[in-house]
């Protein structure tokens, strides 16, 4: 399986899945959540509605509309603070089910964002290397390609430094 970084806008990926930073309600929210319900057109808010919940570390698909990709995962990464050993195992869960969600649905490739490190507030260095971590150690059957997608320079970096490692 081919490990990359990028750095842009990741609804504009050549992938067949882009993970999206949900919220349990799976309802639009800002930051790359509302990046991708945008891109993706009103459809997409009436999928989530269908499905209605996600627990935290858990994930679930919907078709993709008007992105150009096939499908979206959406999975929830924990708010950071309250117990700092639960939300790594929850971070890495999420990172863990949308590859197993990505691999039923027949999915080659696949772009996570820096899931949690918005507004839910994660050290972003710690959920860097735990992404890195767990998407390495996971065997996936299909996927071929993950791409680690950084909105900023920073975090591009990060994510460069531990795949070269």
């Amino acid at each position: 399986m081919l490990i990359s970084s990028w750095q842009g806008d990741i609804t504009t990926l050549d992938v067949d899945v882009i993970v999206n930073a949900a919220n349990q309600k799976l309802a639009r929210g800002s930051g790359v959540c509302g990046a991708i319900f945008a891109a993706a057109g009103p459809q997409l808010d009436v999928a989530c509605d269908a499905i209605g919940w996600c627990d935290t570390g858990d994930a679930v698909a919907t078709p993709a509309f008007e992105l150009p990709c096939r499908w979206v995962i959406h999975t929830v990464g924990p708010i950071y603070g309250h117990d700092p050993a639960r939300d790594a195992g929850q971070l890495a869960s999420c990172y863990r089910r949308s590859l197993q969600v990505a691999t039923e649905l027949g999915a080659r490739s696949i772009a996570f964002p820096a899931i949690s490190t918005g507004v839910y507030g994660y050290p972003p260095a710690e959920a860097a290397s735990l992404a890195v971590a767990t998407v390495r150690s996971e065997p996936v059957a299909g996927v071929e390609r993950v791409v680690l997608v950084a909105f900023d320079a920073e975090t591009a970096e990060r994510y460069r430094c531990l795949l070269d490692a």
